[in-house]
Parts: structure tokens; C-alpha cells; sequence
């Protein structure tokens, strides 16, 4: 009792640490195979699946669990006319039919033996470009395009400059970005669907707001893609290059003068219009932006 009294709790606590002692001793000589392979096992556990707690927490169904996501090739592509607008976000169908400079001059590319483009980037006013990056993320995709080693100045005949818009300078490329209903004021409407052009009074290269925002069946969600494209076709208009271009063959790279908007085969633009450039030849190329996509 006095040994009790003198140590407190402790006085208890030795015998038992000493049996428990004992017995992991025993369990250790009585079974040291068994109890390495549990080790073993449990390593190679841990280094095959270091997050093995998360893992078992979705095996068991909990809250953070939503297993391994949608696959998409289990869905139906949409029931859309090639010249139909995909889905997506809102448009302007009508602007002011007046225009706002953007972006910040400076951007320049391409040797220009020929002809150098000065070029100014405008937005209609009404359109309100904030869901898709604002009016500078539409100027730093114009000045893109244009300077890609990519795109027109490939070609050394030609040179692009982004250039200070100011009264008494008439650039040789206005690139605006437009409503559905001055689109259609100043493309025409011959074609029931919605498409760019290039207007020469003006020098204006027309980008319907409602293709840069919802893009095109196609390029099939390609959006940044499209974009490229749109600059890329409507500015070769304006620099020369008026006739359209058909695809070359089954699987090919579709000329970026070819009208991929509505479609990439020949045989359907052909229907569509039978005095343009493309004949019934059943030839179906594949979605390209670049005028050069090797370069």
C-alpha cells in the first residue's frame, strides 16, 4: 500500500504496460509471416493509391462522391442544319448602328512587299461584349489572328498594322463586330442564316456578333477555332481574295476561303447555292481557321 500510495497511478499502469508488452512480443515470435505480408501489403496499398482515404470515401458512396462524370460518348450530337446557329449564350439583335474604337494600336506582322492593311478595331454600340471577355479580349483576338504565322502574313506581299484611329486617316481594314440586324442591314439577306462579310464601302469587315458568340455546327464547339476562322475569311476578302474556295477531297484541310460557316461539303454548298464555286462532287473536308496551318 505504501508503494501504491507513493506512486500514484502509476503503480498500476507498470503491470499492465508490461502485459500488453508481453503479448505484442508473443504475437511477433508466434507469427512474424503473417504480420510482415499485413505490412507489405499495406505499403504497397498506399504507394498504388496514395489518396486510398478519398478513393474508399467514394466507394462508399459519400457526399463528396459524384463518380467519374459525364462521357460524352454516350450522347446524340444535336439535331442541327449545319447553317443553323448552335446554342449558347445571348447576342444583340439590334445596335445603334454606330461604333466604338477598342483595343490598343501597335500590333503589327508581315513583310508587305505588296501592301501593308492598317487596320482599326470597332464594336457597335449596344453590344455589350462582358460574357466573352469584354471589348479588349475581342481586340486581342483580331490582333492575334492577323499577326499568327498562321494566317495572311504567311505570305510576304502582305503586312498588317494595328494603327491609332484619328480624323483624316481612312484605314485600310475597319473590323467591326456587329448586331444581327445592321448585319443583315449591310451583308444582304439572300442567305437565310447568319453569316460575316466584307463590305467594300467603308473597307468594313462585318463579324456577326452572333456568330462570334455562338460559333458555328462545323467546328463542332470549337469557338477560339471559329473565330480565327471568321477574321481570317472576311479579311481575305477584304485583301483581295473575292471568290470562294471549294474543298479539295475527302478528309482534307478546308480552305479558309471556303464558306465553313454553312458547311464543309462541297456538295451541300453547292445546294445551297449552285452559281458559287462548288461542285456536286460528294468531297467533305475537315473545320481549318488558317489560311496557312502548316506554317
Amino acid at each position: 500500500m505504501r508503494f501504491a500510495r507513493q506512486y500514484g497511478w502509476r503503480a498500476y499502469a507498470i503491470p499492465v504496460l508490461a502485459v500488453i508488452t508481453l503479448w505484442v512480443l508473443y504475437d511477433v515470435v508466434t507469427h512474424p509471416i503473417e504480420n510482415s505480408q499485413s505490412l507489405i501489403a499495406q505499403a504497397s496499398q498506399q504507394q498504388s493509391n496514395p489518396d486510398n482515404t478519398a478513393t474508399s470515401n467514394a466507394e462508399q458512396g459519400g457526399e463528396n462522391s459524384r463518380g467519374a462524370g459525364p462521357s460524352p460518348a454516350g450522347k446524340q450530337l444535336p439535331a442541327l442544319q449545319a447553317t443553323q446557329l448552335p446554342n449558347g449564350g445571348s447576342f444583340t439583335v439590334k445596335g445603334t448602328g454606330h461604333y466604338r474604337t477598342v483595343g490598343k494600336p501597335g500590333a503589327a506582322a508581315g513583310q508587305g512587299t505588296e501592301k501593308t492593311f492598317r487596320y482599326v478595331i470597332e464594336i457597335e454600340e449596344g453590344i455589350n461584349t462582358a460574357s466573352y471577355g469584354g471589348d479588349d479580349a475581342f481586340a486581342a483576338m483580331v490582333d492575334a489572328t492577323l499577326t499568327s504565322v498562321k494566317g495572311w502574313t504567311h505570305d510576304p506581299r502582305f503586312r498588317f498594322e494595328h494603327i491609332q484611329a484619328s480624323d483624316g486617316v481612312e484605314p485600310d481594314l475597319r473590323i467591326q463586330l456587329t448586331s444581327v440586324e445592321t448585319t443583315h442591314a449591310t451583308c444582304g439577306t439572300d442567305i437565310a442564316m447568319e453569316t460575316s462579310c466584307f463590305y467594300a464601302v467603308g473597307n468594313r469587315v462585318v463579324i456577326n456578333e452572333s456568330r462570334w458568340v455562338r460559333g458555328a455546327t462545323p467546328f463542332q464547339g470549337d469557338l477560339g477555332g471559329y473565330r480565327h476562322y471568321l477574321i481570317n475569311h472576311e479579311v481575305g476578302h477584304g485583301i483581295g481574295f473575292a471568290q470562294h474556295a471549294p474543298c479539295g477531297g475527302n478528309g482534307q484541310l478546308a480552305p479558309v476561303m471556303m464558306q465553313q460557316t454553312m458547311s464543309l461539303s462541297n456538295t451541300e454548298l453547292f445546294a445551297i447555292n449552285p452559281q458559287e464555286t462548288y461542285k456536286d462532287d460528294g468531297f467533305v473536308c475537315i473545320a481549318n481557321p488558317w489560311p496557312y496551318p502548316h506554317a
